[in-house]
């Protein structure tokens, strides 16, 4: 049975830095790409990071402030977070494919499994 745990997530300063991380059950990291997503309420599920045949790729903005990671060895995939904004506060989410395409990274419709997700709340 898959299964993606989120955690990490709270309340932080705009400015701070806040790690989440995903622990994966049921599958081998090395047969699925893996990504973060986030959503706010009204609002679509958007790509943030995310790990693709061995590389990482991040959306706009958060590019240079976020990092992906991905640890086989535990199957577990983290994402830090430095200089938050008050924009990135949202409900996070770990997700798993196995056939998305590169062109479809952020297409959420792509990914078969998906965490509870995790609060990150980030106060001006």
């Amino acid at each position: 049975q898959v299964r993606l745990v989120e955690s990490g997530g709270g309340s932080v300063q705009a400015g701070g830095s806040r790690r989440l991380s995903c622990a994966a059950s049921g599958f081998s990291f090395t047969r699925y790409n893996m990504g973060w997503f986030r959503q706010t309420p009204g609002k679509e599920r958007e790509g943030v990071a995310a790990v693709y045949g061995g590389r990482t790729y991040y959306v706009d903005s958060v590019e240079g402030r976020f990092t992906i990671s991905q640890d086989s060895a535990r199957n577990t995939l983290d994402l830090q977070m430095h200089n938050l904004e008050p924009e990135d506060t949202a409900v996070y989410y770990c997700a798993a494919s196995s056939r998305t395409l590169l062109r479809d990274l952020w297409a959420p419709d792509q990914y078969k499994f998906w965490g509870q997700g995790t609060q990150v709340t980030v106060s001006s």
